[in-house]
């Protein structure tokens, strides 16, 4: 994406009106989204069950299966989907050569913590199980997801569960009590993440 394009991109989301502090509404909302942005024609998507997870590997032309990103799709923990995330997961497939696998983990308020923790380890966990090797596995995930991720490789590890090779962390939400910094220096300037809905979403 161009900058020009990106540019256009801000002024379209900042000029679309405030989406209410609604769990449907968002979940509706970013749903609505995903349909601007479907994956290419040529994309391998194989719906599977990982570890009693709902989950579909994402595939581009020619991705080496040996090779799997565990993605964790962002959304505050509480929206979010394969769907919102299939064209992403796509291009990372395309720009790393390996397939990707998308987790559906439950969401809250429905599912409070740990319930997507749980869900993203027993995924992790159903990979090794299919003879994958933890070195050619990458646990990735953007915003919630990229928190998800790092704490994914932290149970792992307190459980003696063999690491994968990587955690690909994209803008991870990783505090949730809002202290940082930067939330308050840029948020005027983030068209997306304003430091109320930071705080509602936590809140779930």
């Amino acid at each position: 994406m161009s900058h020009a394009e990106l540019q256009n991109l801000v002024r379209i989301l900042t000029a679309q009106p405030a989406v209410p502090f609604e769990v449907a509404a968002m979940r509706q909302a970013f749903d609505k989204f995903a349909l601007f942005a479907p994956a290419p024609a040529d994309a391998f998507c194989q719906p599977v069950s990982a570890g009693g997870v709902a989950a579909e590997f994402v595939a581009a032309p020619a991705a080496d299966t040996s090779r799997t990103l565990l993605y964790l799709h962002g959304g505050g923990y509480a929206i979010g989907s394969i769907a919102t995330h299939r064209l992403l997961a796509y291009n990372l497939s395309k720009a790393s050569g390996a397939r990707c696998l998308v987790l559906d983990y439950r969401l809250a308020p429905e599912h409070p913590f740990p319930a997507a923790l749980d869900d993203a380890v027993a995924a992790y966990r159903w990979l090794l199980g299919q003879g994958q090797s933890a070195k050619r596995i990458a646990i990735a995930g953007d915003s919630a997801g990229g928190g998800l991720g790092v704490a994914s490789l932290v149970r792992l590890r307190d459980e003696g569960v063999p690491l994968p090779a990587m955690g690909l962390c994209l803008s991870p939400w990783t505090d949730l009590a809002g202290t940082g910094d930067s939330i308050r220096r840029l948020a005027d300037a983030d068209p997306l993440v304003k430091p109320g809905t930071i705080a509602w979403m936590a809140g779930l």
